[in-house]
């Protein structure tokens, strides 16, 4: 069976190359694709993926996404009609989804964020089926056009496909420059270019702020920033003069939130990670919470303030009793993942049963 896999953020980075691997190892031939993006082409590198380059990002402008996916639109139509794939797998690809309708060829769709309206009613309507977790309900996917018995739904959280195995790799620490025995504080800034949010950012960095009242707190603790855009990493340094480690480049995400102390993000997939990793997890994402992260602040995994003075007044109190925070998450993290079942093996077998049935 010949199975597109078309990649457009880390996120579906981590996923799919877990994904790839499982179909790969039952004989199936895979063609990965991507496009230009800064944090996915590194991401790729760094886990030695093979993935074929197809398009650009379209950056913060409407105009300006609309106009690369309609160019890789076409590019990736001519790719795969030479191709002849069998099923396309996306999360939620505009271009995959409206390529593969067009050939006839039928698409899975894997999404885990309906709150991401404009790419939900790009490509689940044009899809065979639709792979989400079982806490997401099923309402939330039929608005957009695709019926209930065409969603398949898993006991799971995506970031738990990658997260199952995981051991954690001191090399992250070396390459970072950072000490063990010392706490480690990562902060992840939000998302500035997503059609989603756009509108919906400050035009200052929400974390800045708390990074700053941190560090005059707590002077012996490392600070990590974990930039999605180049712009962000020149601001940051700036703002902060050298007094935090601001990644320049991708690094192992899992292996640095597996030593971190506690972890502050303003947006998804760190903020899961790090939540079922057991690092207490403080949310300010900028936009009302996603059913995600009702889910996991519900559990009691994630606190959740996007008001910069009272998320510092929360973490610094978190920070004051660490070691009992860590451990009292990392026991509700456990309690929760205890009865998880991989979704890369629901997500595999839907493929193969999509393939079979063509």
């Amino acid at each position: 069976m010949r199975i597109l896999i078309d990649i457009l953020t880390p996120k579906q980075c981590m996923l799919f190359s877990r994904l790839s691997e499982r179909l790969e190892k039952e004989g199936h031939l895979t063609l990965k694709t991507t496009r230009a993006y800064r944090e996915v082409l590194q991401l790729l590198r760094l886990k030695r993926m093979d993935a074929k380059v197809v398009g650009r990002h379209g950056g913060g402008a409407l105009a300006g996404k609309l106009r690369a996916s309609a160019e890789r639109t076409l590019q990736l139509a001519s790719l795969l009609k030479g191709w002849n794939p069998d099923v396309a797998v996306s999360f939620s690809s505009p271009e995959a989804a409206r390529v593969a309708f067009g050939l006839g060829v039928p698409h899975v769709c894997v999404n885990d964020s309906p709150h991401a309206e404009a790419v939900a009613r790009l490509t689940v309507p044009l899809s065979k089926l639709l792979l989400t977790p079982r806490v997401i309900p099923k309402r939330a996917w039929v608005k957009f056009g695709l019926s209930a018995d065409k969603i398949v739904q898993y006991n799971a959280l995506d970031a738990w496909a990658w997260l199952k195995d995981h051991r954690p790799d001191e090399n992250v620490l070396r390459q970072l420059g950072l000490n063990k025995s010392r706490p480690i504080i990562t902060f992840r800034t939000e998302e500035t270019f997503a059609s989603y949010l756009l509108g919906k950012t400050p035009k200052k960095l929400l974390i800045a702020p708390i990074i700053r009242k941190i560090l005059e707190t707590y002077q012996d603790f490392q600070i990590v920033v974990v930039p999605r855009y180049e712009k962000q990493a020149a601001a940051l340094k700036k703002a902060l003069g050298g007094r935090a480690v601001i990644c320049d480049s991708v690094v192992d995400g899992p292996g640095l939130l597996s030593f971190t102390s506690a972890f502050i993000g303003a947006g998804g997939t760190m903020t899961i990670e790090a939540a079922l990793l057991g690092a207490p997890t403080f949310s300010c994402y900028p936009d009302k919470p996603f059913l995600i992260e009702k889910y996991l602040i519900n559990k009691g995994l994630v606190v959740r303030e996007s008001n910069p003075e009272r998320a510092t007044r929360k973490i610094v109190k978190t920070l004051r009793n660490l070691e009992v925070a860590k451990k009292r998450q990392e026991e509700k993290a456990r309690g929760l993942t205890k009865d998880f079942e991989d979704p890369i093996e629901v997500i595999a077998s839907t493929i193969n049963d999509v393939a079979s049935s063509a």
